[in-house]
């Protein structure tokens, strides 16, 4: 028979030790502020009040590792979805704490209207605050494979709009010499080539245009790579294969427009979508009142934007099944001598056409209607 006495006695230092466990496990709850140099944090032990302001330098994976191992309990953090906030949420998910990413926008519309000092505490203060009231303005956290994708779509971009830097640079570089102009578009065709070889083109003119040229095509090669991986991926993966049925976006546009809209569960109508893509309309309005042109936000990524721009130019070409919507059916945009285009923004804006717009007078914020998008 076991000895009652005994059995109490374990039982008591069985519920000792719990009590000890409770208050050694602390529920901390804590925002940062994310810069190049250093993360600011504020955190507050939700059960002891105990709270704790100061800076995590330097800003890398190893420093932040460090910072988060000191905690022994439920850790829950929210930051800004600014650039930088990928090593912190991967960090915090392996440490087993949650981890929150805020709207920027968002954050900066809950700041006090007081005109007071903005400093890097405050602002971790205010997420801190934020979270703890549970009301943070929560952002879309995408997966890694989403992330890899869009590392690549941006590069091919940043990669693209360099090459055409380096393009108007060898067209400036010619005309300034006064080299007879090519029909055709910039270096099709032998244009480079056959203005270097112009004798009026002075031996320094001729080195910049032969740099250009080498810039050029190590530029093309990446291109080429990345273009031939993106359009892989588009061509396997389902999302973006869903997507390339809309006409006009391929397996590149359609990889493009999958990572950058994301889960598209977390958009409540389509207005939203179409603001996330920053193509919604803002006018200028005061007391009924409207000064200038009714312009795009563009206030959403600039990779979905350009994927959208490049959708809408190919549904302008005539053997598009909405190409007599674009020029001229009944209600449509092209009328009565109106011409009404997007502004060229887009990385590629000096290589491609302005696809009309859908948008005309007295008609109705886009956002109500997206299958025109």
């Amino acid at each position: 028979m076991t000895d009652p006495l005994r059995s109490e006695k374990d039982l008591h230092v069985v519920q000792v030790s719990l009590q000890e466990l409770e208050e050694v496990l602390m529920r901390i709850v804590g925002g940062l502020d994310i810069h190049r140099q250093q993360v600011t944090f504020d955190w507050v032990d939700l059960d002891s009040g105990e709270a704790k302001r100061g800076r995590i330098t330097p800003a890398d994976r190893v420093g932040f590792r460090r910072w988060l191992g000191q905690f022994d309990g439920e850790v829950e953090v929210v930051l800004e979805g600014c650039t930088g906030w990928r090593f912190i949420v991967e960090e915090c998910a392996a440490a087993g704490a949650k981890v929150h990413v805020a709207d920027p926008a968002e954050v900066a519309g809950r700041r006090s209207s007081k005109r007071r000092a903005k400093t890097d505490p405050i602002d971790a203060r205010q997420l801190r605050q934020l979270l703890e009231r549970g009301e943070v303005p929560e952002s879309w956290i995408p997966p890694k494979v989403v992330l890899e994708v869009r590392e690549r779509v941006r590069l091919y971009l940043d990669l693209l709009e360099d090459k055409q830097a380096w393009q108007h640079r060898i067209h400036a570089t010619l005309f300034q010499h006064g080299v007879p102009k090519v029909d055709g578009k910039l270096l099709a065709g032998g244009r480079a080539e056959h203005g270097r070889d112009d004798p009026d083109l002075s031996d320094a003119g001729r080195d910049a245009v032969d740099t250009a040229l080498r810039i050029i095509a190590a530029l093309d090669a990446d291109l080429t790579r990345i273009r031939a991986e993106l359009i892989a991926f588009g061509r396997q993966h389902p999302g973006p294969r869903e997507l390339a049925h809309e006409y006009g976006l391929g397996a590149l546009l359609a990889t493009a427009v999958w990572e950058e809209l994301g889960d598209t569960r977390r958009f409540s109508a389509s207005r939203q979508a179409v603001r996330h893509a920053g193509l919604d309309i803002s006018v200028y309005d005061s007391d009924g009142k409207q000064r200038g042109r009714p312009t795009l936000t563009r206030q959403g990524p600039p990779a979905l934007r350009w994927a959208l721009y490049e959708g809408a130019v190919h549904a302008h070409k005539p053997t598009s099944p909405v190409h007599a919507y674009y020029t001229g059916s009944p209600g449509g945009p092209a009328r009565a001598g109106h011409d009404w285009r997007w502004p060229a923004r887009s990385p590629v804006a000096a290589t491609t056409g302005c696809a009309p717009s859908v948008i005309r007078p007295g008609s109705s914020c886009p956002a109500s209607h997206p299958s025109r998008w």
